[in-house]
Parts: C-alpha cells; sequence; structure tokens
C-alpha cells in the first residue's frame, strides 16, 4: 500500500497533547525521523523462514536481515548485492519462555530462539520417598514431552 503525502496530511488524528486534533501526516512525518531510507534494486535475497516455507504475500516476518556481500559487475557498472533474512520466533503476548509440557515431575519451556529447557519441579523428600519410583516417573514424562514435540519440529 503507497502512501501519498497529501491524502495522508489532510486526515485527522490523535494530538500531541490530550484533546489536540493532529493530522495523519505529522504523525508519520514525526515517526520517520530519524529513519535512514534507502532503495536497492536488483538484490539477491536468501530467505531461512520457521513459519513458512516461502515468503507469503502481505505477511510480516520478524527477523534480522544482514547484507552479505557486494559483487560489482563492470559491463553494466552496477552493483549487485547479497541479503539474507532470518526469521524468528514472535514472541508469545506477554509471556516469556512459554511451557510446552507441563507434567508432575518436569516442565518444558521454548526460549526466545526456539530451543527447549527442561526444568525439574520442586521435589520433597519426605520419609518413604522412593528414589527409583521418582526417576521412573521423570523419564516416563520426558518420553512423553519429546515424542509429543518431535511432531512439532
Amino acid at each position: 500500500m503507497t502512501l501519498k503525502k497529501d491524502s495522508i496530511s489532510k486526515k485527522k488524528a490523535g494530538s500531541k497533547n490530550s484533546n489536540e486534533p493532529r493530522l495523519v501526516g505529522s504523525i508519520v512525518e514525526e515517526m520517520l525521523q530519524g529513519w535512514n531510507r534507502n532503495t536497492d534494486l536488483a538484490v539477491d535475497l536468501k530467505t531461512v523462514l520457521r513459519s513458512d516455507t516461502s515468503m507469503k504475500t502481505g505477511k510480516e516476518y520478524l527477523g534480522v536481515l544482514r547484507r552479505d556481500q557486494e559483487a560489482e559487475i563492470e559491463d553494466f557498472r552496477c552493483r549487485d548485492a547479497h541479503y539474507t533474512f532470518v526469521e524468528v520466533l514472535r514472541p508469545t503476548a506477554g509471556k516469556r519462555n512459554p511451557h510446552v509440557f507441563r507434567g508432575k515431575f518436569i516442565t518444558i519451556t521454548r526460549r526466545d530462539d526456539g530451543t527447549l529447557r527442561l526444568n525439574f519441579r520442586p521435589v520433597e523428600m519426605k520419609r518413604g520417598f522412593n528414589v527409583e519410583l521418582y526417576a521412573l516417573g521423570v523419564s516416563n514424562e520426558l518420553m512423553w514431552a519429546l515424542e509429543g514435540l518431535v511432531g512439532e519440529l
């Protein structure tokens, strides 16, 4: 969607002060201050995505864009830029490291970079605590959790 400056600046929007109307154009201009805008033509872009096999039109992806190299082509007197985009997992709504498995003995959380972390739940070693039954319970939960998560990979 291309925004024309004339159409933006004529629309009313919020204000710097609590009750004063402002033009949308002034808000957009304020947001873009300090940003350097460039257009690179004829680039090669390699994408490494987690959510899709190839980028979908109109979908926004969270990630890191890196300029890999630049090769000058003498015949055309232009430069050919190479970029790599690596998608990262979106943070979950307000929760850091969400639980992907919650059992009696262990929990498994997923970190922001997608790796899994195993956590032991608190253990009360009272009289009659059976180490073998505890280890068997942990082993079973670990097997169930990983079996369920392998299908997600």
